[in-house]
């Protein structure tokens, strides 16, 4: 049912992942799926904060965030699971949603915490995923 499983992890946040991951694996298993595994590195959002930092710091987020992803498939991930790591660089649900899309999955599962007040008003990432999304979303509540 799912050839595509696209897990969507925070690796600075263990609570983003916590319960999504054993889910993922789960569910990779029993379809004999590839899981995409992707993080996303914010960007600077500015011009003007990113001159304040070195030329390569960019590139050199970039490669820790990789190197960080293969620690933690390494570490989370059994085998005989296929995988593919992914890093994303910008908004969060963007980057969730065009990876997504470029690799046509047929799932995405993430984590998500209790909504707060000013979640109702902006809107967390799990929720736009699950309002934008062309696929299926499982989100698992912490």
């Amino acid at each position: 049912m799912f050839k595509h499983i696209l897990l969507a992890v925070d690796l600075q946040h263990d609570d983003s992942w916590d319960k999504a991951l054993p889910v993922a694996i789960e569910h990779a298993k029993a379809f004999g799926s590839t899981l995409h595994i992707m993080t996303v590195v914010p960007n600077f959002g500015s011009s003007i904060v990113s001159s304040f930092f070195p030329i390569d710091h960019e590139e050199q987020v970039m490669k820790g965030a990789n190197k960080a992803l293969h620690d933690f498939v390494d570490q989370h991930i059994p085998d005989d699971i296929k995988v593919q790591h992914i890093i994303g660089h910008g908004s969060a649900y963007e980057e969730i949603l065009r990876v997504s899309e470029e690799i046509k999955s047929d799932v995405i599962i993430m984590g998500a915490h209790r909504p707060r007040m000013e979640d109702y008003l902006l809107g967390p990432n799990a929720a736009r995923v699950v309002r934008h999304a062309k696929c299926s979303v499982l989100v698992v509540r912490e």
